[in-house]
């Protein structure tokens, strides 16, 4: 090849290199050129063949030529790469005079159910009680032969209660319809005195305004040798008054019926009623808020205790309704919407952990 057809050759690689418009274009023309089977490499190979005469002629322009495609390789890699690196800082780029998004901690929002139960859980830890827990599936002795239901009852219908399909033993489980369960197997592995609190998930065939079929309810169980209704009345009395933050509240007790209590009563709470917005410790109207009384003896015997040596209370307040009641909330179903925007009105900030010293919703 003489020095015509050399020129020729690089200038023709040189203006394929130019032309490339990407790297993945731009390593082909270089494994075209340079590559084991490339051009340049074929001519070099060809070397071998050659007089010493021709070999110290075209050694040196080969290796030139060589030396020139790859730093015309390189540099125009240099340029394919500034060009991609100014597209990508175009594609990326932030306005810093922007303000900037708000942080998790400033822009996340506890949902007011799971406020309420701290709420709670903090005043009744207060007055010496602890949280117990149990199963939202239930089976019937659970759920109603330990609480006391006869056989019959309405509650046992499948138009109140979510019954599971029969299982290899015939029995059907069911999503509890209330946390008392917990009561029985709270009396099962503890010995009295016992105090505790059960909040949690409950599930009904009901919904509307003010029901859905799943809603949370807290309840309490005092059990020992000497309680009795007016330690009731107190821990209700003390308990309305820190929750909803009032100086003193005034309560009715009404007589009532509950399978698991004798006797059983309804609470009511004096308010005032200031167009939809509820006031308690002042007015002159009453609204229902709970429902309590002494322990059934059947209660305690299913729980493995003797009724002639210990006896106690409970009672049941279901949480959504008095979340709606302190914080104004007018529909129960907007609480499993997950509506951001309800949140954000709603809700409460991370670090809002209410204490009785610092004040519940300070």
């Amino acid at each position: 090849m003489n020095d015509t057809e050399l020129a020729s050759l690089e200038n023709d690689l040189v203006v394929r290199i130019a032309a490339a418009g990407d790297e993945t274009i731009l390593e082909s023309e270089r494994v075209a050129a340079l590559g084991k089977k490339g051009k340049i490499s074929d001519l070099l190979k060809g070397l071998g063949r050659m007089t010493p005469a021709e070999r110290q002629v075209m050694g040196p322009a080969l290796n030139g030529l060589k030396e020139r495609i790859g730093d015309a390789i390189v540099n125009r890699r240099t340029v394919l790469k500034q060009a991609d690196l100014a597209r990508r800082l175009e594609a990326e780029r932030v306005d810093v005079t922007l303000p900037l998004r708000r942080s998790p901690l400033e822009s996340g929002r506890i949902h007011p159910v799971t406020q309420v139960i701290d709420e709670i859980t903090a005043i009744f830890a207060d007055l010496g009680f602890a949280v117990a827990e149990g199963p939202d599936i239930e089976n019937d002795y659970y759920n109603f032969t330990a609480l006391n239901f006869p056989e019959g009852h309405p509650a046992r219908e499948m138009h109140d209660t979510f019954f599971f399909n029969p299982g290899p033993d015939g029995e059907r489980k069911l999503l509890r319809t209330h946390t008392s369960p917990v009561q029985i197997r709270t009396m099962e592995t503890q010995s009295p005195p016992i105090r505790v609190i059960i909040p949690g998930r409950t599930y009904r065939m009901d919904s509307d305004q003010t029901h859905t079929p799943m809603f949370h309810q807290v309840e309490g169980l005092v059990l020992d040798e000497t309680s009795h209704i007016g330690h009731l009345k107190w821990i209700l009395e003390e308990f309305c008054r820190a929750f909803f933050e009032v100086e003193k509240v005034e309560m009715r007790f009404r007589p009532s019926f509950f399978p698991f209590t004798e006797p059983s009563m309804e609470v009511d709470i004096r308010c005032a009623r200031v167009g939809n917005e509820i006031r308690f410790g002042e007015g002159d109207d009453w609204l229902e808020i709970l429902g309590c009384g002494m322990v059934h003896p059947n209660v305690i015997r299913h729980g493995g205790l003797d009724p002639e040596k210990v006896q106690g209370f409970a009672w049941g307040i279901g949480i959504d309704r008095i979340a709606m009641l302190k914080y104004g909330m007018p529909d129960l179903r907007a609480f499993f919407d997950a509506d951001i925007r309800w949140l954000d009105h709603y809700g409460f900030r991370p670090l809002d952990l209410p204490t009785l010293f610092g004040g519940l919703t300070s």
